[in-house]
Protein backbone atom coordinates (compact mmCIF):
# COMPACT_ATOMS: atom_id res chain seq x y z
CA UNK A 1 0.00 0.00 0.00
CA UNK A 2 1.82 3.26 -0.89
CA UNK A 3 0.34 6.14 1.13
CA UNK A 4 1.47 8.59 -0.61
CA UNK A 5 -0.32 8.25 -3.74
CA UNK A 6 -3.48 7.23 -2.02
CA UNK A 7 -2.91 10.98 -0.15
CA UNK A 8 -2.32 12.60 -3.56
CA UNK A 9 -5.07 11.17 -5.01
CA UNK A 10 -7.23 11.71 -2.11
CA UNK A 11 -6.25 15.02 -2.13
CA UNK A 12 -6.78 15.53 -5.93
CA UNK A 13 -10.46 14.51 -5.33
CA UNK A 14 -11.11 17.13 -2.48
CA UNK A 15 -9.30 20.10 -4.48
CA UNK A 16 -12.12 18.72 -7.62
CA UNK A 17 -14.61 19.15 -4.95
CA UNK A 18 -13.13 22.61 -3.25
CA UNK A 19 -12.48 24.44 -6.96
CA UNK A 20 -15.95 23.94 -7.39
CA UNK A 21 -17.77 25.54 -4.88
CA UNK A 22 -18.17 22.31 -2.07
CA UNK A 23 -18.33 22.95 1.20
CA UNK A 24 -14.93 22.65 3.31
CA UNK A 25 -16.82 19.88 5.88
CA UNK A 26 -17.39 17.95 2.73
CA UNK A 27 -13.99 17.90 1.47
CA UNK A 28 -12.69 16.68 4.56
CA UNK A 29 -15.32 14.01 4.65
CA UNK A 30 -14.10 13.08 1.40
CA UNK A 31 -10.42 12.72 1.59
CA UNK A 32 -11.11 10.55 4.72
CA UNK A 33 -13.66 8.75 3.17
CA UNK A 34 -11.34 7.71 0.09
CA UNK A 35 -7.95 7.21 2.57
CA UNK A 36 -10.43 4.93 4.45
CA UNK A 37 -11.74 2.68 1.19
CA UNK A 38 -8.05 2.17 0.39
CA UNK A 39 -6.96 0.83 3.41
CA UNK A 40 -5.46 3.59 5.44
CA UNK A 41 -6.34 4.07 8.95
CA UNK A 42 -5.20 6.97 9.96
CA UNK A 43 -5.64 10.06 7.87
CA UNK A 44 -6.82 13.53 9.11
CA UNK A 45 -7.35 16.86 6.75
CA UNK A 46 -7.79 20.51 7.70
CA UNK A 47 -9.71 22.23 4.64
CA UNK A 48 -10.19 26.17 4.37
CA UNK A 49 -11.48 27.91 1.32
CA UNK A 50 -7.58 28.56 -0.30
CA UNK A 51 -6.17 25.35 0.90
CA UNK A 52 -6.19 21.74 1.74
CA UNK A 53 -3.73 20.37 4.53
CA UNK A 54 -4.06 16.29 4.83
CA UNK A 55 -1.99 13.97 6.52
CA UNK A 56 -2.16 10.05 6.64
CA UNK A 57 -0.20 7.54 8.77
CA UNK A 58 0.43 3.60 8.46
CA UNK A 59 0.72 0.99 10.76
CA UNK A 60 4.12 1.74 11.62
CA UNK A 61 3.42 5.47 12.01
CA UNK A 62 5.27 6.37 9.44
CA UNK A 63 3.16 9.77 8.53
CA UNK A 64 2.81 11.66 4.96
CA UNK A 65 1.71 15.07 4.99
CA UNK A 66 0.58 17.05 1.78
CA UNK A 67 -0.25 20.90 1.36
CA UNK A 68 -2.14 22.20 -1.74
CA UNK A 69 -3.19 25.57 -2.28
CA UNK A 70 -6.37 26.70 -4.22
CA UNK A 71 -6.34 29.62 -6.69
CA UNK A 72 -9.74 29.10 -8.36
CA UNK A 73 -13.16 28.52 -7.11
CA UNK A 74 -15.91 27.84 -9.19
CA UNK A 75 -19.58 26.51 -8.99
CA UNK A 76 -20.13 23.44 -11.29
CA UNK A 77 -22.83 21.23 -8.87
CA UNK A 78 -22.24 18.13 -11.38
CA UNK A 79 -18.19 18.09 -10.63
CA UNK A 80 -19.18 17.62 -6.48
CA UNK A 81 -21.81 15.35 -7.24
CA UNK A 82 -19.81 12.95 -9.54
CA UNK A 83 -16.81 13.05 -6.94
CA UNK A 84 -19.00 12.56 -3.95
CA UNK A 85 -20.86 9.20 -5.77
CA UNK A 86 -17.24 8.15 -6.86
CA UNK A 87 -15.46 8.07 -3.60
CA UNK A 88 -18.80 6.42 -2.25
CA UNK A 89 -18.24 2.99 -4.27
CA UNK A 90 -14.57 2.31 -4.42
CA UNK A 91 -15.13 -0.53 -3.07
CA UNK A 92 -18.21 -1.70 -4.34
CA UNK A 93 -16.24 -0.95 -7.70
CA UNK A 94 -13.40 -2.34 -6.69
CA UNK A 95 -11.44 0.25 -7.63
CA UNK A 96 -7.99 0.69 -7.43
CA UNK A 97 -6.00 3.90 -6.54
CA UNK A 98 -5.36 4.38 -10.62
CA UNK A 99 -8.67 3.22 -12.12
CA UNK A 100 -9.84 5.81 -9.02
CA UNK A 101 -7.36 8.89 -10.04
CA UNK A 102 -8.20 7.99 -13.95
CA UNK A 103 -11.80 8.26 -13.24
CA UNK A 104 -11.04 11.69 -11.38
CA UNK A 105 -9.03 12.82 -14.31
CA UNK A 106 -12.12 12.26 -16.11
CA UNK A 107 -14.29 14.29 -14.23
CA UNK A 108 -11.84 17.43 -13.85
CA UNK A 109 -11.80 17.64 -17.90
CA UNK A 110 -15.08 16.68 -18.56
CA UNK A 111 -16.86 19.62 -20.53
CA UNK A 112 -19.59 21.81 -18.96
CA UNK A 113 -22.28 23.46 -20.88
CA UNK A 114 -21.32 25.42 -23.95
CA UNK A 115 -21.31 29.18 -23.62
CA UNK A 116 -24.59 29.20 -25.63
CA UNK A 117 -26.45 27.32 -23.37
CA UNK A 118 -24.99 29.01 -20.59
CA UNK A 119 -25.78 32.86 -21.72
CA UNK A 120 -29.30 31.98 -22.61
CA UNK A 121 -30.06 30.80 -19.26
CA UNK A 122 -28.40 33.39 -17.39
CA UNK A 123 -30.36 35.90 -18.98
CA UNK A 124 -33.67 33.81 -18.96
CA UNK A 125 -33.10 34.16 -14.85
CA UNK A 126 -32.40 37.54 -15.06
CA UNK A 127 -36.03 37.92 -16.68
CA UNK A 128 -37.25 34.92 -14.56
CA UNK A 129 -36.20 37.44 -11.24
CA UNK A 130 -37.36 40.74 -12.94
CA UNK A 131 -40.67 39.36 -13.07
CA UNK A 132 -40.57 38.01 -9.64
CA UNK A 133 -39.83 41.44 -8.09
CA UNK A 134 -42.59 42.72 -9.72
CA UNK A 135 -41.73 43.72 -13.36
CA UNK A 136 -43.65 43.79 -16.75
CA UNK A 137 -42.72 42.14 -19.95
CA UNK A 138 -40.75 45.05 -20.99
CA UNK A 139 -38.67 44.85 -17.91
CA UNK A 140 -37.82 40.98 -18.26
CA UNK A 141 -36.60 42.01 -21.94
CA UNK A 142 -34.30 44.74 -20.71
CA UNK A 143 -33.07 41.94 -17.92
CA UNK A 144 -32.54 38.89 -20.58
CA UNK A 145 -30.61 41.41 -22.95
CA UNK A 146 -28.27 43.25 -19.82
CA UNK A 147 -27.91 39.44 -18.22
CA UNK A 148 -26.68 38.27 -21.92
CA UNK A 149 -24.16 41.07 -21.66
CA UNK A 150 -22.69 40.51 -18.38
CA UNK A 151 -22.35 37.09 -18.49
CA UNK A 152 -20.15 37.53 -21.91
CA UNK A 153 -18.27 40.16 -20.04
CA UNK A 154 -18.08 37.51 -16.84
CA UNK A 155 -16.49 34.51 -18.84
CA UNK A 156 -14.42 37.08 -20.77
CA UNK A 157 -12.64 38.46 -17.85
CA UNK A 158 -12.10 35.09 -16.39
CA UNK A 159 -10.13 34.39 -19.23
CA UNK A 160 -7.79 36.61 -18.70
CA UNK A 161 -7.62 35.70 -15.16
CA UNK A 162 -9.29 39.54 -13.54
CA UNK A 163 -9.98 40.06 -10.04
CA UNK A 164 -13.17 38.68 -8.78
CA UNK A 165 -14.08 42.28 -7.43
CA UNK A 166 -13.34 44.60 -10.47
CA UNK A 167 -15.42 42.08 -12.52
CA UNK A 168 -17.90 42.31 -10.27
CA UNK A 169 -17.72 45.96 -9.67
CA UNK A 170 -17.69 46.88 -13.40
CA UNK A 171 -20.51 44.12 -13.92
CA UNK A 172 -22.74 46.06 -11.81
CA UNK A 173 -21.74 49.35 -13.42
CA UNK A 174 -22.55 47.89 -16.84
CA UNK A 175 -26.66 46.46 -15.43
CA UNK A 176 -27.19 49.83 -13.88
CA UNK A 177 -26.17 51.75 -17.04
CA UNK A 178 -27.54 50.00 -19.80
CA UNK A 179 -31.09 49.76 -17.41
CA UNK A 180 -30.86 53.32 -17.27
CA UNK A 181 -30.72 54.07 -20.93
CA UNK A 182 -33.15 50.99 -21.92
CA UNK A 183 -35.66 52.90 -19.50
CA UNK A 184 -35.03 56.44 -21.22
CA UNK A 185 -35.43 54.82 -24.52
CA UNK A 186 -38.72 53.14 -23.38
CA UNK A 187 -37.60 49.54 -23.77
CA UNK A 188 -37.97 49.20 -19.70
CA UNK A 189 -40.04 50.55 -17.38
CA UNK A 190 -38.87 49.96 -14.16
CA UNK A 191 -34.87 51.11 -13.17
CA UNK A 192 -35.31 49.56 -9.88
CA UNK A 193 -36.86 46.21 -11.15
CA UNK A 194 -34.24 45.75 -13.82
CA UNK A 195 -31.11 46.41 -12.10
CA UNK A 196 -32.43 43.97 -9.06
CA UNK A 197 -33.32 41.20 -11.72
CA UNK A 198 -30.00 41.18 -13.60
CA UNK A 199 -27.70 41.55 -10.60
CA UNK A 200 -29.01 38.45 -9.10
CA UNK A 201 -26.95 37.04 -11.45
CA UNK A 202 -24.13 38.28 -9.83
CA UNK A 203 -25.51 38.13 -6.09
CA UNK A 204 -23.12 34.64 -4.05
CA UNK A 205 -25.70 33.24 -3.28
CA UNK A 206 -23.49 29.48 -3.08
CA UNK A 207 -20.72 31.74 -1.09
CA UNK A 208 -23.26 33.00 1.53
CA UNK A 209 -25.39 29.00 1.47
CA UNK A 210 -21.94 27.56 2.44
CA UNK A 211 -20.94 30.13 4.70
CA UNK A 212 -23.65 28.99 6.59
CA UNK A 213 -23.30 25.31 6.22
CA UNK A 214 -19.59 25.93 7.39
CA UNK A 215 -20.32 27.65 10.33
CA UNK A 216 -23.28 25.25 11.30
CA UNK A 217 -21.14 22.59 10.90
CA UNK A 218 -18.86 23.28 12.96
CA UNK A 219 -16.03 25.10 10.60
CA UNK A 220 -15.76 28.77 12.14
CA UNK A 221 -12.76 29.52 10.16
CA UNK A 222 -14.21 28.45 6.50
CA UNK A 223 -17.63 29.94 7.78
CA UNK A 224 -16.23 33.41 8.47
CA UNK A 225 -14.18 33.12 5.49
CA UNK A 226 -16.55 32.75 3.30
CA UNK A 227 -19.13 35.04 5.11
CA UNK A 228 -16.52 37.48 4.07
CA UNK A 229 -15.83 36.72 0.32
CA UNK A 230 -19.82 37.48 0.03
CA UNK A 231 -19.54 41.04 1.88
CA UNK A 232 -16.62 41.98 -0.50
CA UNK A 233 -18.38 40.62 -3.83
CA UNK A 234 -21.94 42.16 -2.48
CA UNK A 235 -19.57 45.74 -1.37
CA UNK A 236 -17.89 45.18 -5.39
CA UNK A 237 -21.50 45.10 -6.77
CA UNK A 238 -22.89 48.05 -4.94
CA UNK A 239 -19.44 50.28 -5.67
CA UNK A 240 -20.46 49.46 -9.81
CA UNK A 241 -24.31 50.06 -9.48
CA UNK A 242 -23.83 52.76 -7.09
CA UNK A 243 -21.24 54.86 -9.07
CA UNK A 244 -23.21 54.30 -12.15
CA UNK A 245 -26.46 55.97 -10.61
CA UNK A 246 -24.55 59.08 -9.09
CA UNK A 247 -23.01 59.76 -12.31
CA UNK A 248 -26.60 59.36 -13.68
CA UNK A 249 -28.40 61.85 -11.29
CA UNK A 250 -25.62 64.25 -11.23
CA UNK A 251 -25.82 64.75 -15.09
CA UNK A 252 -28.83 63.54 -16.26
CA UNK A 253 -31.23 64.25 -13.17
CA UNK A 254 -33.90 61.96 -11.93
CA UNK A 255 -34.11 58.21 -12.81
Amino acid sequence: MDINKILHVATFAGQIILESGGETYRVEETIWRICKAFGVEHADSFVTPTGIMATVSDEDHKTTSLVKRIHKRTVNLEKISRVNDLSRNIQTQNLSVDQFYDELLKIENGKRYSTLITLFFSALGAAAFSILFGGNIKDAIAAFIIGIVIKLFSNLCNEFNINDFFINSISGAIVAGMALVSVKLGMASNTDIVIIGAVMLLVPGLAITNAIRDTIAGDLVSGLTRAAEAFLIAISIAVGTGAILILWLKNFGGI
